[in-house]
């Protein structure tokens, strides 16, 4: 064990590892990439975060950078739950739910507990934080704060951000912060505090005013867009209120270390009234995306009919594909989950009534999430375990965001990319917030197919912008990603950027390589020889 690692281990009340064997396994995550820590940390309270900071900071501040990645469940598709020096893996032991308080609808909980297990303890009390991802079964709620991370309701019910309510925030420099919405007399409390903390706010408030027209111009905007600190936008309002919430949500540990964290939930229904539509043609499909949108659903995907067809393939069918002859071009989810029966009975009524005259099979289920027809949602983890040796597929493309109007317009374009590259990209999308996934499949132990993985994203990238959307809607850029996704906000806008990660972090010790560019030789170098699920075993393959 190294001098750092025996004096972590004397001072804090967790454990510090620096087995080879798990190290190795921290250095992967649900990305592609592979990069391996010096060691583990694992903190069991604030002040073990804290003394790990402090002490990595005074390194820092005598010429020594020693990285801290914080860690959650692992399934981070983008590379950012992985790093050299310390890995600060959360999950093991600041893993509480503090309380519940019912009347204000707020959770408080440690970023290492289950998003998925979160949600069911708060279902007893008929309450749901509904913005989690489809990853929840194996992630954590640090892990979707860190990412701003989306789900299947976000269409309805808006991204992880919405539902961050205040955070407690261990600094670069081991120093805690707790964020909440500053009126502007707090705010001039604050900038007059003589610690770290006053700092932050001083030097962010004045970079806020200083580029106020940048960010007006280049930044705000109703689509959701998790590019960089596209969230600084959210920070200062127009009466002056300041909140540091938006910022550190999203910014997968690059700007601090969330050690707590303060949600919002909202009492849902048990119920949900499902519908699947198979469609002959995709077209058809596409034309009544806004009169289902107006039906005010919970859920509403697209599916191209090639994901069944590869599940069919592999002994899965559904209701409507059960027979051979059940071939379709396109699918549609649309759920809704209205407390009331009524409600949802008089929605589907309407939705029969858009099908009429349209070439279309119509198959309903009303019950909960478990029924069998909203599991055909996750018809997608059979694309993400594929029956052929050695073939995955890397989630290096999900997550952008392309508007229904020219989705068409995205799908001939991809599949000519795929047709280039010798892959299939079949596409699944959330219509009501416009996010597209599709996976290529490869051998990423054959070289020719590891070389494809950075060209597929990079005209991947080109289609999406190209299309009217932009790369990065669901989660954030991480590693993979970052090159590609700040290839088009403009030089102005990445020094806004810099300019922030350097008030919270001027050493470059949190996550360094994560929310910017890298260097491609870097990307293909940390490129993992193979890849697959197997670490997420246990839970749905689904992500």
């Amino acid at each position: 064990m190294s001098k750092v690692a025996a004096y972590l281990q004397e001072h804090i009340l967790g454990e510090v590892s620096t087995d080879p064997a798990i190290l190795k396994k921290l250095g992967k995550d649900a990305s592609v990439l592979e990069i391996t820590p010096e060691m583990a940390v694992y903190p069991r309270v604030t002040n073990d975060i804290r003394k790990v900071a402090r002490f990595v900071y005074q390194l820092a501040e005598k010429g020594h950078v020693m990285p801290v990645t914080a860690r959650g469940g692992g399934s981070d598709q983008t590379g950012a739950a992985i790093g050299k020096g310390i890995s600060l893996v959360t999950q093991a032991h600041m893993n509480r739910t503090f309380e519940l308080d019912s009347k204000q609808k707020l959770v408080r909980v440690q970023p290492g507990v289950n998003a998925k297990a979160l949600n069911d303890a708060l279902a007893l009390h008929g309450m749901a934080i509904p913005a989690l991802p489809v990853s929840s079964v194996y992630s954590t709620i640090g892990g979707a704060v860190a990412n701003n991370a989306s789900g299947p309701l976000s269409g309805k019910y808006g991204d992880m951000s919405e539902w961050v309510h205040q955070l407690e925030v261990v600094l670069v420099n081991g120093d805690v912060l707790q964020t909440e919405r500053l009126s502007k007399r707090d705010l001039d409390k604050k900038k007059g505090l003589q610690t770290f903390e006053g700092e932050i706010y001083r030097s962010l408030d004045n970079l806020i005013e200083d580029n106020r027209q940048l960010i007006d111009d280049k930044l705000v905007s109703d689509i959701r867009d998790n590019v960089g600190y596209s969230a600084i936008t959210k920070v200062k309002r127009k009466d002056g209120s300041f909140d540091l919430t938006p910022l550190i949500v999203g910014s997968q540990g690059t700007l601090g270390i969330v050690s707590e964290m303060i949600l919002k939930t909202q009492y849902v229904s048990t119920q949900q009234t499902s519908a699947f539509i198979t469609f002959v043609n995709r077209e058809a499909a596409r034309d009544l995306f806004d009169k289902f949108a107006s039906l005010e659903p919970s859920v509403l995907e697209y599916f191209d009919g090639v994901l069944f067809e590869e599940a069919k393939k592999q002994g899965k069918t559904y209701p409507f594909n059960a027979a051979s002859s059940d071939v379709f071009d396109a699918g549609v989810m649309v759920g809704f989950d209205d407390f009331s029966d009524r409600a949802r009975q008089h929605k589907l009524k309407k939705l029969k009534k858009l099908l009429e005259g349209v070439e279309a099979q119509l198959t309903v289920e009303d019950t909960d999430d478990a029924g069998q027809l909203f599991s055909a949602r996750h018809v997608t983890s059979y694309l993400l375990s594929p029956a052929g040796k050695d073939i995955s597929a890397p989630p290096i493309m999900d997550g952008a965001y392309v508007p229904n109007e020219r989705l068409e317009e995205f799908i001939s374009a991809i599949n000519t990319l795929a047709d280039k590259h010798h892959v299939t990209l079949p596409v699944h999308t959330r219509i009501l917030d416009c996010v597209v996934y599709t996976r290529p499949l490869l051998q990423l132990h054959k070289v020719s197919d590891k070389q494809k993985i950075f060209k597929l994203l990079d005209e991947y990238s080109t289609v999406v912008e190209r299309c009217g959307g932009h790369l990065i809607a669901e989660s954030g850029e991480g590693r993979v990603k970052a090159r590609f996704a700040h290839r088009n906000i403009g030089e102005d806008v990445i020094e806004l950027f810099s300019a922030v990660k350097d008030i919270f972090d001027n050493h470059d010790i949190l996550n360094p390589g994560v929310k910017k560019p890298a260097d491609l030789r870097t990307l293909v170098s940390d490129l993992r020889t193979s890849y697959d699920t197997s670490d997420f075993a246990n839970h749905t393959l689904y992500s």
